[in-house]
């Protein structure tokens, strides 16, 4: 795990963005930008391997205006099959660059998808059109949860979800951001249809509710995933 966290901070040198304070991490974002939301886990060992990654990757995506972002450590996880070790931020100016990225690397660097099976035992994302100017900022000292929903064919998901936010601001949870329409790429499949990062006060709230709205039991959803991170 330091392992992985040495190769984390190298991704946030030269980061203007991202104000780091002792007790929170702020993330800004414009209209019109993306952002990358990253699940991974480096394989054991990986560093040298990594410093080959980033010296042939980086440059093609900075070329096309992209930001890394600070990551978080996973803590617990609450529904689903896996818990990835880091949950990570990545922003860029535009769709279009992002997509242009995706274009771009594989005829640059043919075994790019080989270098990242490589290097990470799990890498999957989804990433996000900012629909208006946006500030996302957590804190460290309260509990952070993520919540991914999969809605099945003929739920409406939204008034789903938007039920389930007041329940949880009633047991002291605040929706920090929430994140729909994303893409994932072939390969790359995390797209879910509703994405909510909650903030508790303490374990013990996030807890009770849990408890109280077990969204295992829901019909409206297909599947959900759902962690805590540090």
């Amino acid at each position: 795990m330091k392992q992985l966290f040495i190769c984390m901070l190298c991704l946030t040198i030269g980061n203007y963005t991202v104000h780091a304070q002792k007790d929170s991490k702020t993330f800004n974002f414009k209209k019109g930008e993306v952002l990358d939301f990253i699940l991974l886990t480096m394989k054991p060992n990986s560093s040298a391997l990594f410093e080959k990654y980033r010296e042939v990757i980086y440059p093609i995506g900075f070329e096309f205006g992209y930001e890394p972002q600070q990551g978080f450590r996973t803590k617990e996880l609450i529904l689903g099959n896996h818990l990835p070790s880091v949950f990570v931020f990545g922003k860029w100016p535009s769709k279009e660059k992002r997509h242009g990225f995706l274009e771009t690397i594989v005829s640059r660097v043919p075994d790019f998808h080989q270098r990242r099976r490589d290097l990470f035992s799990y890498f999957t994302f989804a990433f996000f059109e900012i629909q208006e100017n946006k500030t996302i900022s957590l804190q460290k000292n309260k509990v952070n949860s993520i919540t991914a929903f999969w809605k099945t064919d003929k739920q409406d998901i939204e008034k789903f979800v938007s039920k389930w936010k007041e329940q949880a601001k009633i047991s002291g949870g605040s929706s920090i951001v929430q994140l729909q329409n994303g893409y994932s790429p072939a390969g790359y499949n995390y797209n879910p249809d509703i994405l909510i990062i909650t903030e508790w006060e303490n374990e013990t709230a996030f807890s009770k509710f849990t408890e109280k709205h077990p969204l295992s039991f829901y019909k409206e959803l297909k599947n959900v995933h759902q962690f805590v991170i540090e």
